[in-house]
């Protein structure tokens, strides 16, 4: 036999596709961090003004004319409104006008990201001197001393997504990439369900008592956790439902190729590029690290919107299952009797 016969026998058609499929993972997983993550700068950045109403106006205009349009500036009653909107994540930080000093405040919220609100400071400050003005800035929602730039939200909800996507793709390894009937995805969905309660219980756990590295309640964050984790182990067993073994490099793709750089981790989503910005809530890690930083640093304010988006993942990756699951005939079956 030939090495050219040898090769053929070695490598089969499938294994060169896999092969393939693992290549453009590669270079899109490349893609996508450097692409979000290479050069970030505030852009468009929610941003409230507080000053007499004949110069309001004139700050407001300078701000937004500022070269690469870091500020989305907009004017705001008084500084109890700014505190307010910022703790309600409507605004990420806001000047408040002084008329009887040189010294103006920047308010901030390193809870956020605390990136963000050096990159606010800078731009304060460099605008304030340009005027021949000092700020002074006062941060709103401080971030945990144990919490180095505020990540540990973002690793908490990384952790989380990576358990969901093993615990989905152990099931399917284990047992058969599709459930051979329905009776067996319920039963994988409820395997997964109560992986998720265990998975966000334990990071809930480690991240607070056990680290101290982030506030809020254990409670929400066990909550959220359970959300995330069952959310993305759902996704992942539909994908495998719909295109077998390739289902957990689909998954990889959405959540940690396309999720992780664009969460708003690193680098708040007003600092990644409009592409990274846009997709990001709308995917797990996204909307699991707001809601987490807005459970541990805001009063919980803001997370409806992130819990639905993790409630409409989880809900359809288990619709998706159990439709697939029901499709199939009973002499397609590809994992054992015993298998789940």
């Amino acid at each position: 036999m030939t090495l050219v016969d040898e090769v053929k026998t070695a490598v089969t058609p499938r294994a060169a596709l896999l092969v393939i499929g693992v290549l453009a993972l590669q270079l899109l997983f490349i893609t996508s961090y450097v692409g979000a993550l290479h050069s970030p700068k505030p852009r468009n950045v929610p941003f409230g003004v507080v000053a007499p109403e004949q110069s309001a106006t004139r700050l407001v205009d300078r701000l937004q004319d500022l070269p690469g349009d870091p500020l989305d500036p907009r004017t705001v009653a008084d500084e109890a409104t700014a505190r307010r909107q910022i703790l309600n994540r409507e605004i990420d930080g806001a000047l408040i006008v002084s008329p009887a000093s040189k010294t103006d405040t920047l308010l901030v919220a390193s809870g956020g990201g605390t990136v963000l609100s050096s990159a606010l400071t800078a731009l304060a400050t460099k605008v304030e001197a340009s005027q021949r003005r000092t700020v002074e800035t006062v941060d709103v929602a401080p971030a945990s001393d144990r919490d180095f730039d505020g990540l540990s939200a973002f690793y908490l909800v990384v952790g989380w997504c990576v358990g969901g996507y093993l615990c989905a793709s152990i099931l399917a390894i284990s047992a058969g990439s599709r459930p051979a009937n329905r009776e067996r995805a319920v039963i994988r969905l409820g395997v997964m369900a109560l992986y998720s309660i265990a998975g966000g219980l334990g990071g809930a756990i480690i991240v607070g008592p056990v680290l101290d590295a982030l506030p809020g309640s254990i409670m929400a964050l066990w909550g959220l956790g359970s959300l995330v984790v069952f959310s993305v182990g759902a996704i992942t067993l539909a994908l495998q439902a719909l295109t077998g073994i390739v289902g957990i490099g689909l998954a990889v793709l959405l959540v940690v190729i396309a999720g992780n750089p664009s969460a708003g981790g690193a680098f708040p989503l007003p600092m990644l590029p409009p592409f990274w910005e846009t997709i990001g809530p709308a995917l797990p890690p996204g909307a699991g690290t707001w809601a987490a930083r807005s459970i541990a640093y805001f009063r919980g304010n803001a997370v409806s919107g992130p819990l639905q988006v993790l409630s409409i993942w989880a809900i359809a990756g288990s619709v998706i299952t159990l439709i697939m699951a029901s499709l199939r005939r009973p002499d397609t079956v590809d994992s054992p009797p015993s298998g789940m």
